[in-house]
């Protein structure tokens, strides 16, 4: 790992933020071309600090195996299940790409990472049932869903999760669904890995503790990237012919720096959010699924509740929530000015509108911050019904920016997906967004690199990334042999069957 770097220098990629989206970028550009000469800046003194770290992220890796909101039901009561296939397709990508860097010996020891954990939704009215219902037999006709169960037998559920059953008014009615071949994911280990193979090329560089300062065009066609050592107070310009942003909340700023006009119009809302995190290991070990339940009316998609089973550092911990809120900061070690500095001539219409038709969501996340430990019992109670506030204590999670963006019939609108921005000719980019995230990490460098970026021709990249990614532009739901093999190779190398 550098120390210093030259005052002025040119290389082919900056990437900027050492997350896991810059980490994926820089080891599929590795794949594709290896002489590219690659340089990566963080301001922290670690990577996976912010977005990535296990505890700022849900780390499930999401499939719409339980997550209720990406399967919303229409005005005629069906469930749509378009936006669930995309999820679970978009991850399969990333299965099929950490297959093939453990089964190529370029990362090793999956399990430090990914784990297998069971996915269920549980939900307790009549209507609800209704929707569940519902919803498996939307999803279960298609393969991607072809292993989830589905069950009202209390008996069935308090088998799949009797941490959850215990105590609860058995006269209710309840649902559940559940998928065995479930994944926690930790993005923090995964993206120290993913480093860890890409700085073992000489042409790959990672520089802690360096803040982009800038980023203009310069008269040689090339990125400037200004950057500031935060050890030294150094200065340096780096030269490149592609620069990612991939700065989690700290993307949008840096974006608006580079003045590029696909850009223009581009605003972010920061959500911040907290967990209760069980201290009792007789508790922790009741439970071992990820049980997502329905939203609240007004509560963002990154605040769907649920009870949590995960692995970080090898130790198993039990999480609920996440408990939104909001704070003008966007990252977590950010600036409370973040949000006011980004305000900008060709932001500030889409931003008022958009401030102007979520007021019921402001609502919400005052509401959420106001909460009391008391408060918060009460909602843990609905999943845990013996929940003990002496068993769990309140800890942060990351920052999420939400994307607002102009719209040309309501002036702006506020988004929860996530989103890359470029130019035209490919040479800068940008992610912004939050979810679904790292989870679809590769698919969305993928859908980049497909497109064209300056220093990978789209000929090259998607030769080079069918060879690595087998579903590489084909619709695993329609291709059966295909989905079983890649299925059957997930689970034996990432250890996961």
């Amino acid at each position: 790992m550098s120390i210093e770097i030259a005052p002025r220098e040119r290389v082919d990629v900056v990437l900027i933020g050492a997350g896991v989206m810059s980490a994926t970028l820089g080891t599929l550009l590795r794949q594709v071309d290896p002489s590219l000469s690659i340089v990566c800046f963080e301001s922290l003194d670690r990577v996976a600090a912010e977005s990535s770290d296990a505890w700022n992220n849900a780390g499930t890796g999401h499939s719409a195996f339980c997550e209720l909101n990406y399967t919303p039901q229409k005005s005629d009561g069906s469930v749509s299940i378009s936006k669930a296939i995309q999820i679970n397709q978009q991850f399969q990508e990333s299965l099929q790409f950490w297959t093939y860097l453990v089964e190529q010996g370029k990362i090793t020891c999956p399990h430090e990472f990914i784990t297998k954990v069971p996915h269920l939704s549980f939900v307790t009215t009549d209507k609800s049932v209704s929707f569940l219902r519902k919803r498996y037999e939307a999803l279960s006709k298609n393969l991607l869903f072809r292993e989830m169960e589905y069950t009202e037998d209390k008996a069935k559920i308090a088998e799949w999760i009797p941490l959850m059953m215990d105590g609860r008014d058995m006269s209710r009615s309840m649902a559940a669904t559940r998928v065995d071949h479930g994944t926690d994911v930790d993005f923090g280990a995964l993206t120290r890995k993913l480093f860890a193979y890409l700085l073992k090329g000489k042409q790959s560089r990672l520089f802690l503790r360096h803040r982009v300062t800038s980023i203009g065009r310069g008269k040689d066609c090339r990125w400037h990237v200004h950057v500031k050592n935060l050890q030294t107070g150094r200065a340096a310009t780096v030269c490149a012919r592609f620069v990612f942003i991939g700065a989690g909340g700290g993307a949008l700023p840096l974006l608006q720096e580079a003045g590029i006009d696909e850009g223009s119009g581009y605003g972010g809302f920061p959500v911040s959010g907290q967990w209760l995190r069980c201290v009792n290991p007789e508790v922790i070990e009741q439970h071992s699924a990820k049980v997502y339940g329905k939203a609240s009316v007004g509560a963002p998609p990154m605040s769907v509740p649920h009870l949590d089973m995960r692995m970080t550092g090898g130790k198993k911990e039990l999480l609920f929530g996440p408990y939104a809120g909001f704070t003008t900061k966007f990252l977590k070690h950010g600036s409370y000015l973040d949000m006011i500095k980004s305000v900008r001539p060709g932001n500030l219409y889409p931003m008022i509108k958009a401030g102007l038709d979520n007021v019921d969501l402001t609502k919400y996340l005052v509401k959420e911050v106001m909460q009391s430990p008391q408060d918060r019992l009460k909602s843990l109670r609905k999943f845990v019904p013996n929940a003990r506030l002496e068993d769990w204590e309140l800890a942060i999670a990351g920052q999420r920016v939400q994307i607002i963006k102009s719209h040309a019939e309501k002036g702006g609108v506020l988004e929860f997906g996530t989103e890359v921005i470029r130019d035209n000719e490919g040479s800068i980019a940008a992610l912004l967004g939050a979810s679904p995230g790292a989870s679809t990490a590769v698919s969305i460098m993928l859908g980049m690199l497909q497109k064209g970026i300056t220093v990978i021709k789209p000929e090259l990249a998607k030769t080079r990334l069918a060879e690595l990614i087998p579903s590489f532009g084909k619709k695993l739901d329609q291709e059966p042999a295909l989905l079983d093999q890649i299925t059957a190779q997930a689970r034996t190398a990432l250890r996961i069957g």
